[in-house]
């Protein structure tokens, strides 16, 4: 009764002469607001109240009058105003690597930027543009911008080549902590590639991603695909595997800011004769910087286990916005 006396018996929210206010309430029926956050953010609102998440401070705390056995059945309960059952799970929603790609599809800004920590020669940055259709969809934008330095000492640099590609999640399951996507992504020669900016030709990338829950807030996450240029004279086809695995230990209780300690494996493999699989090792963590989650970073070291001629070790970090969960500014 408490909660319905602002959100209504029907989840919609309350009329504004009964609540007393004209902020507008949440409408737990609509899936796309509610489904793609963990039961973990929805626990913080509920015991610690609306600022926990930079939310409103309408929204009370009511950690001391319910038991956490007590929210876990209200988060249940509002849960189930979502009829659409297609929607995947927020908890689904395993945080993202500096590589792998992951399966959960998203609306999302990521501005990575690797830096050559050897001799310099080569500072690059991607910008990753995400937005999802309904339930299962999501468009993806790349766009990448590159400076490398030459032989004579000076610099180079511009645009590199742009990606545009289409994820659709095949399966999920709460129960098995499960989700399996596959993406295509083409990828269009907008760069100059006498400077070491692209490839010159299209290239088609098919793959799949995979993530699973483990236990105690552990997760693994693969990703499997290739690389089929147009034109093999100025880009081999290729294939390419990568896996991380990583834990989330959040502060103040659970309802702090959340830490996430990841590492990992990425091979790639050219399909020509004699071609050598390339191993690479990746340690980083992610660390959320509101409040609300909705802005991460990912600090990590790129370090070639094999095959290191040409492959320098590189500092890689990343910045990210959940643009669904409010602006840039808010939520802090």
């Amino acid at each position: 009764s408490a909660c319905a006396a602002c959100h209504g018996l029907d989840g919609r929210g309350a009329p504004k002469s009964s609540v007393g206010f004209d902020r507008p309430l949440p409408d737990f029926t609509n899936c796309a607001f509610y489904n793609k956050e963990p039961d973990v953010d929805w626990f913080a609102v509920i015991h610690e109240g609306g600022p926990a998440r930079g939310w409103s401070t309408i929204m009370p705390a009511f950690g001391d009058a319910l038991t956490s056995e007590q929210i876990d059945q209200v988060i249940e309960y509002v849960r189930g105003f979502c009829k659409n059952k297609s929607w995947p799970r927020g908890d689904l929603n395993i945080p993202r690597a500096l590589f792998t790609e992951k399966a959960f599809p998203e609306g999302e800004v990521v501005t990575t930027t690797s830096i050559n920590a050897r001799n310099g020669g080569s500072v690059g940055t991607v910008t990753i543009y995400e937005k999802r259709f309904g339930p299962l969809d999501q468009l993806e934008i790349k766009t990448p911008v590159g400076f490398n330095k030459r032989d004579t000492g000076t610099w180079v640099g511009g645009i590199g080549d742009v990606g545009i590609g289409w994820k659709r999640v095949l399966l999920h399951s709460l129960n098995k902590g499960s989700i399996l996507s596959a993406s295509g992504e083409m990828v269009l020669p907008a760069g100059d590639r006498s400077k070491g900016l692209g490839k010159g030709t299209k290239v088609f990338e098919p793959f799949a991603t995979y993530g699973q829950l483990l236990p105690a807030a552990s997760h693994l996450q693969f990703q499997i695909g290739g690389e089929f240029p147009t034109d093999t004279s100025k880009a081999p086809r290729a294939m390419f595997w990568r896996t991380a695995v990583g834990k989330t230990i959040s502060q103040d209780r659970g309802f702090g800011r959340a830490w996430t300690p990841m590492v990992e494996f990425l091979a790639d493999r050219e399909f020509e004769t004699g071609a050598k699989v390339n191993w690479d090792v990746v340690p980083q963590f992610q660390v959320t910087l509101s409040k609300r989650q909705h802005i991460m970073a990912n600090f990590g070291v790129k370090i070639p286990a094999n095959n290191t001629a040409g492959r320098p070790i590189q500092l890689v970090f990343y910045l990210l916005w959940d643009y669904l969960d409010g602006g840039l500014r808010e939520g802090w």
